[in-house]
Protein backbone atom coordinates (compact mmCIF):
# COMPACT_ATOMS: atom_id res chain seq x y z
CA UNK A 1 0.00 0.00 0.00
CA UNK A 2 1.60 3.52 -1.06
CA UNK A 3 -0.84 5.82 -1.23
CA UNK A 4 -1.42 8.83 1.32
CA UNK A 5 -3.92 8.03 4.72
CA UNK A 6 -6.55 9.87 5.38
CA UNK A 7 -7.51 10.55 8.83
CA UNK A 8 -11.12 11.68 9.59
CA UNK A 9 -11.82 13.71 12.31
CA UNK A 10 -11.60 17.37 14.57
CA UNK A 11 -8.09 18.40 16.02
CA UNK A 12 -9.87 19.06 19.20
CA UNK A 13 -10.69 15.41 19.96
CA UNK A 14 -8.64 13.49 22.20
CA UNK A 15 -9.25 10.56 20.24
CA UNK A 16 -8.08 11.80 16.83
CA UNK A 17 -5.14 13.53 18.16
CA UNK A 18 -3.97 9.89 19.55
CA UNK A 19 -4.34 8.62 15.82
CA UNK A 20 -2.37 11.72 14.32
CA UNK A 21 0.41 11.64 16.88
CA UNK A 22 0.97 7.42 16.17
CA UNK A 23 1.06 8.83 12.45
CA UNK A 24 3.59 11.57 13.23
CA UNK A 25 5.52 9.32 15.22
CA UNK A 26 5.99 6.80 12.69
CA UNK A 27 6.73 9.44 10.21
CA UNK A 28 3.71 9.28 7.88
CA UNK A 29 2.40 12.07 5.55
CA UNK A 30 -1.50 12.23 6.07
CA UNK A 31 -4.24 14.12 5.33
CA UNK A 32 -6.71 15.59 8.10
CA UNK A 33 -10.06 15.51 6.84
CA UNK A 34 -12.43 17.79 9.07
CA UNK A 35 -15.27 15.84 10.86
CA UNK A 36 -16.95 17.48 13.62
CA UNK A 37 -19.50 15.81 15.57
CA UNK A 38 -20.67 18.97 17.05
CA UNK A 39 -21.35 20.78 14.08
CA UNK A 40 -25.15 22.31 14.44
CA UNK A 41 -25.13 20.89 10.86
CA UNK A 42 -24.27 17.41 12.34
CA UNK A 43 -22.67 14.46 10.56
CA UNK A 44 -22.05 14.70 6.58
CA UNK A 45 -24.14 11.99 5.40
CA UNK A 46 -21.32 10.12 3.81
CA UNK A 47 -19.20 9.51 6.70
CA UNK A 48 -21.81 6.98 8.23
CA UNK A 49 -19.98 5.21 5.41
CA UNK A 50 -16.50 5.26 7.18
CA UNK A 51 -17.79 4.98 10.96
CA UNK A 52 -21.29 3.36 11.76
CA UNK A 53 -21.39 4.90 14.72
CA UNK A 54 -20.75 8.59 13.98
CA UNK A 55 -17.91 8.84 15.88
CA UNK A 56 -14.49 10.45 15.59
CA UNK A 57 -11.83 9.22 14.08
CA UNK A 58 -12.01 6.93 11.39
CA UNK A 59 -9.46 5.91 9.13
CA UNK A 60 -8.90 5.40 5.65
CA UNK A 61 -5.54 4.27 3.27
CA UNK A 62 -5.64 3.13 -0.23
CA UNK A 63 -9.53 1.81 0.14
CA UNK A 64 -9.08 -0.37 3.47
CA UNK A 65 -11.42 1.55 6.04
CA UNK A 66 -10.86 1.64 10.03
CA UNK A 67 -12.87 2.74 13.00
CA UNK A 68 -11.77 2.44 16.55
CA UNK A 69 -8.53 4.48 17.54
CA UNK A 70 -6.82 1.74 18.96
CA UNK A 71 -7.29 -0.36 15.84
CA UNK A 72 -6.35 2.41 13.88
CA UNK A 73 -2.71 3.24 15.83
CA UNK A 74 -1.79 -0.24 16.27
CA UNK A 75 -2.44 -0.57 12.41
CA UNK A 76 -0.05 2.52 11.58
CA UNK A 77 2.28 1.21 14.01
CA UNK A 78 2.64 -2.39 12.27
CA UNK A 79 1.64 -0.74 8.33
CA UNK A 80 4.29 1.77 8.18
CA UNK A 81 7.91 1.89 8.67
CA UNK A 82 9.28 3.64 11.41
CA UNK A 83 10.14 3.50 14.97
CA UNK A 84 8.21 0.71 16.18
CA UNK A 85 5.71 1.61 18.91
CA UNK A 86 4.50 -1.86 20.59
CA UNK A 87 7.35 -3.64 22.76
CA UNK A 88 8.15 -6.62 21.21
CA UNK A 89 7.79 -8.64 24.43
CA UNK A 90 4.29 -10.32 25.31
CA UNK A 91 4.55 -9.07 29.25
CA UNK A 92 4.94 -5.02 28.39
CA UNK A 93 2.86 -5.32 25.23
CA UNK A 94 0.19 -6.73 27.92
CA UNK A 95 1.12 -3.62 30.03
CA UNK A 96 1.08 -1.33 27.89
CA UNK A 97 -2.08 -2.66 26.62
CA UNK A 98 -3.71 -2.27 30.10
CA UNK A 99 -2.65 1.33 29.87
CA UNK A 100 -4.38 1.62 26.96
CA UNK A 101 -7.46 -0.11 28.58
CA UNK A 102 -7.18 2.02 31.91
CA UNK A 103 -7.46 5.12 30.27
CA UNK A 104 -10.09 4.60 27.81
CA UNK A 105 -12.13 3.13 30.52
CA UNK A 106 -11.37 5.36 33.22
CA UNK A 107 -9.68 8.23 32.81
CA UNK A 108 -10.56 9.52 29.76
CA UNK A 109 -14.53 9.97 30.85
CA UNK A 110 -13.15 11.56 34.70
CA UNK A 111 -10.08 13.50 33.62
CA UNK A 112 -11.45 15.61 30.80
CA UNK A 113 -15.37 15.39 30.81
CA UNK A 114 -15.64 15.54 34.06
CA UNK A 115 -13.08 17.65 35.20
CA UNK A 116 -11.67 19.58 32.79
CA UNK A 117 -15.14 20.07 30.69
CA UNK A 118 -16.50 20.91 34.07
CA UNK A 119 -14.22 23.10 35.47
CA UNK A 120 -12.29 25.00 32.51
CA UNK A 121 -14.99 24.40 29.43
CA UNK A 122 -18.42 24.99 30.49
CA UNK A 123 -16.99 27.88 32.40
CA UNK A 124 -15.38 29.89 29.20
CA UNK A 125 -18.57 29.14 27.97
CA UNK A 126 -20.87 31.00 30.27
CA UNK A 127 -22.52 28.01 31.91
CA UNK A 128 -21.94 26.92 35.79
CA UNK A 129 -19.48 24.21 37.04
CA UNK A 130 -20.96 20.75 38.49
CA UNK A 131 -18.91 20.59 41.59
CA UNK A 132 -20.80 17.60 42.37
CA UNK A 133 -19.81 16.09 39.49
CA UNK A 134 -16.02 17.39 39.71
CA UNK A 135 -16.42 15.77 43.15
CA UNK A 136 -17.05 12.75 42.13
CA UNK A 137 -14.63 11.95 39.56
CA UNK A 138 -11.62 13.23 41.59
CA UNK A 139 -11.17 9.90 43.42
CA UNK A 140 -11.53 8.24 40.20
CA UNK A 141 -8.61 10.20 38.82
CA UNK A 142 -6.51 10.16 41.80
CA UNK A 143 -6.74 6.34 41.14
CA UNK A 144 -6.27 6.37 37.60
CA UNK A 145 -3.22 8.32 38.25
CA UNK A 146 -2.20 5.91 41.07
CA UNK A 147 -2.54 2.74 38.81
CA UNK A 148 0.05 4.34 35.97
CA UNK A 149 2.71 5.32 38.57
CA UNK A 150 2.42 1.95 39.64
CA UNK A 151 2.40 0.44 36.36
CA UNK A 152 5.12 3.33 35.09
CA UNK A 153 8.61 1.19 34.29
CA UNK A 154 11.99 2.85 34.86
CA UNK A 155 13.02 5.38 32.18
CA UNK A 156 11.31 8.57 30.20
CA UNK A 157 8.26 6.72 28.98
CA UNK A 158 5.49 4.53 30.80
CA UNK A 159 7.11 1.46 29.62
CA UNK A 160 10.86 2.68 30.50
CA UNK A 161 13.02 3.55 27.46
CA UNK A 162 11.05 3.44 24.12
CA UNK A 163 7.99 5.30 23.63
CA UNK A 164 5.15 3.24 23.09
CA UNK A 165 0.99 3.89 21.74
CA UNK A 166 0.31 3.75 25.84
CA UNK A 167 2.26 7.55 25.76
CA UNK A 168 0.63 8.39 22.64
CA UNK A 169 -2.63 7.35 24.78
CA UNK A 170 -1.88 9.27 27.30
CA UNK A 171 -1.04 12.35 26.26
CA UNK A 172 -4.02 13.70 24.84
CA UNK A 173 -6.05 13.08 28.29
CA UNK A 174 -3.48 14.95 30.51
CA UNK A 175 -3.24 17.73 27.68
CA UNK A 176 -6.98 18.26 28.88
CA UNK A 177 -6.78 17.20 32.38
CA UNK A 178 -4.22 19.61 33.46
CA UNK A 179 -5.64 22.82 32.42
CA UNK A 180 -7.97 22.21 35.35
CA UNK A 181 -6.28 23.03 38.37
CA UNK A 182 -7.49 20.14 40.40
CA UNK A 183 -5.38 18.19 37.49
CA UNK A 184 -2.39 19.91 38.07
CA UNK A 185 -2.89 19.40 41.74
CA UNK A 186 -3.13 15.74 41.20
CA UNK A 187 -0.26 15.17 39.04
CA UNK A 188 1.80 17.15 41.16
CA UNK A 189 1.24 13.75 43.69
CA UNK A 190 3.14 11.69 40.99
CA UNK A 191 6.69 12.92 40.27
CA UNK A 192 7.60 10.52 37.80
CA UNK A 193 4.22 11.17 35.85
CA UNK A 194 4.80 14.93 36.38
CA UNK A 195 8.58 14.48 34.65
CA UNK A 196 6.56 12.43 32.56
CA UNK A 197 4.10 14.49 31.12
CA UNK A 198 7.11 17.23 30.93
CA UNK A 199 8.59 14.97 28.94
CA UNK A 200 5.66 13.94 26.57
CA UNK A 201 4.32 17.25 26.17
CA UNK A 202 7.74 18.65 24.51
CA UNK A 203 7.68 16.44 21.78
CA UNK A 204 7.20 18.22 18.59
CA UNK A 205 4.75 15.77 17.41
CA UNK A 206 2.97 16.56 20.68
CA UNK A 207 3.23 20.51 19.64
CA UNK A 208 2.18 19.66 15.99
CA UNK A 209 -0.87 18.49 16.99
CA UNK A 210 -1.95 20.85 19.73
CA UNK A 211 -5.98 21.70 18.89
CA UNK A 212 -5.75 25.40 17.87
CA UNK A 213 -9.29 26.49 18.62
Amino acid sequence: MTGRPMLYGAAYSVYVRIARLALMEKHVDHELVPVDVFSPEGLPGWYRDHHPFGRIPAFEHDGFRLFETTAITRYVDEAFAGPALQPAGAVERAVMNQIVALLDAYAYRSMVWDIYVERVSRPREGATSDEARIAAALPVAETCLAALAGLKRSGPWLLGEALTLADLHAAPIFAYFVKAGEGRSLLACHPALATWWERMSARPSFAATEPTD
